[in-house]
């Protein structure tokens, strides 16, 4: 069997996020988001979640995000710095804020940009996870794609990796046992800053390209299907 979780990163980001997860919820095949605590919306995507018992919701914990300009990554901003213990206090943080947003733990962790990747973040995230005892992205748990995504690896627009075309394509390439899409709807107007995050009008595309109907036609063809962390794990 070919399970599948569709995950919508940036839970919280803005208004205009959450409103176009929920519609990728509502309407297309998004089953679970990851809440970033620290942003402007959190709260009312908190609300929102539960009001939506079949959205599966995790802890996307923001550390920092980088940018690609004049030729090198730089920083946009950081909630901490790099120190282990430093970020162990913000995880820490993050998770305690997850449980007052939510009243529960998360159903399964993964980082802003995947700076759990590598280190100093990424023992520190996965011991996190263990106490915890939920997934991690990446931790074998599901096998993780990320090839749906509107920009190049310089943050460069790329169309055709968000297009429904390139959707289908990524449903019909599924193998056997558990997979984890991610995304990033949602309803975004040009101006928005959205934490100086370059990545705004693809999230439009994509919020389009999860509820298109021949999207909706491939995932129910009867191959696949459509679930969360916490249903895999009960």
């Amino acid at each position: 069997m070919k399970l599948l979780i569709v995950n919508a990163d940036d839970f919280g980001l803005s208004t205009g996020v959450n409103a176009g997860i929920v519609r990728a919820h509502e309407q297309g095949i998004v089953t679970s988001a990851s809440l970033m605590v620290r942003q402007p919306a959190a709260e009312q995507a908190a609300a929102l979640a539960k009001r939506l018992p079949r959205l599966g919701v995790g802890l996307h914990i923001d550390l920092w995000e980088s940018a690609f300009r004049d030729g090198e990554w730089v920083r946009l901003y950081s909630r901490t710095d790099d120190e282990p213990a430093a970020i162990e206090s913000e995880v820490r943080a993050q998770m305690a804020r997850f449980r007052d947003l939510m009243g529960r733990q998360p159903d399964h962790i993964d980082t802003h940009q995947h700076v759990h990747r590598r280190e100093p973040a990424a023992t520190v995230v996965a011991r996190a996870a263990r106490e915890l005892g939920v997934p991690l992205r990446g931790d074998g748990t599901a096998r993780y794609v990320g090839g749906f995504y509107g920009q190049d690896d310089t943050g460069g627009p790329y169309a055709e990796g968000i297009s429904v075309q390139r959707l289908i394509e990524l449903l019909d390439a599924l193998e056997p046992g558990l997979t984890e899409f991610g995304c990033h709807p949602g309803h975004v107007d040009a101006s928005e800053a959205l934490g100086g995050t370059s990545y705004r009008t693809e999230r439009n595309v994509e919020c389009g390209s999860l509820c298109d109907p021949r999207v909706l036609a491939r995932a129910a063809r009867g191959d696949i299907v459509l679930t969360t962390y916490a249903d895999v794990r009960r």
